[in-house]
């Protein structure tokens, strides 16, 4: 054996290559079709408004909670729910006047099926405590009805498919205001992806297609953010203070 091929071995075997799976090298872009950037944006576009479309056309077709709770226990077509636990879909008041939507299920959430239930959801309780309102007289919901795997932030596509059940839900609720918390609620109902911080203290006037008239909603930090901002926490009371002060006021 030449030196030149002895020191390509002890390269291969540094990097930990120990098995050839051909003793022939072969040009993969000969044997296997290239896709091009712009065909797999295109490929992911069409099997994303594919699963819009459906969770669209089913969402159509439910007329009470109890319906659309169902159907999105029945909808299988989301990669992440197969890793999930449970469908995590409401608590609370479903005639409550205060509708307040989070962003994904985490792993308390995941067990036992009701969301903001973990260390999140008690800062949230002590959040509602402060102005004098039990999470009892509240509805709650998430953006995303199934924990993604390890927690992860749920991707545009997941956002995009659960879209219309938010978009039902909120309907059928009807409440009077709605506090978005987190930046993936701000995202599904508002279509933006501006920072948190830049959206606080303003009246959000949401409208979707069932709805007959706007709602006012407002954004707030979600509970986890404080919990590894504790800082933040003097902002969170001003915000929830305003925002108890204008729905006593209407």
């Amino acid at each position: 054996m030449n030196s030149s091929k002895k020191i390509l071995l002890e390269w291969y075997q540094e990097l930990g290559i120990d098995y050839f799976m051909n003793e022939i090298p072969q040009d993969r872009s000969i044997t296997q079709q290239k896709i091009t950037k712009n065909e797999f944006n295109k490929n992911v576009y069409l099997k994303n408004s594919k699963l819009n479309d459906t969770s669209r056309q089913l969402s159509d077709k439910c007329n009470t909670i109890e319906e659309l709770k169902s159907t999105v226990e029945k909808f299988d077509n989301l990669e992440i729910k197969q890793y999930a636990t449970n469908t995590v879909f409401a608590d609370g008041n479903p005639k409550s006047d205060i509708m307040l939507i989070g962003e994904a299920p985490g792993a308390n959430e995941d067990k036992y099926g009701i969301p903001f239930c973990g260390q999140s959801g008690k800062l949230l309780d002590n959040i509602l405590a402060a102005i004098k309102i039990d999470r009892t007289c509240c509805y709650i919901t998430n953006t995303i009805f199934w924990r993604p795997p390890a927690n992860r932030r749920p991707t545009t596509s997941e956002i995009d498919a659960c879209r219309p059940f938010v978009e039902k839900h909120v309907a059928l609720i009807n409440p009077k205001i709605i506090i978005l918390v987190g930046s993936t609620a701000v995202e599904s109902l508002l279509g933006v992806k501006t920072p948190m911080g830049q959206l606080r203290n303003q009246i959000f006037k949401y409208k979707n297609d069932y709805l007959k008239s706007p709602i006012n909603t407002f954004v707030i930090f979600h509970p986890s953010y404080l919990l590894r901002q504790p800082s933040q926490k003097k902002t969170m009371w001003i915000d929830i203070q305003k925002i108890y002060n204008f729905y006593k006021s209407i």
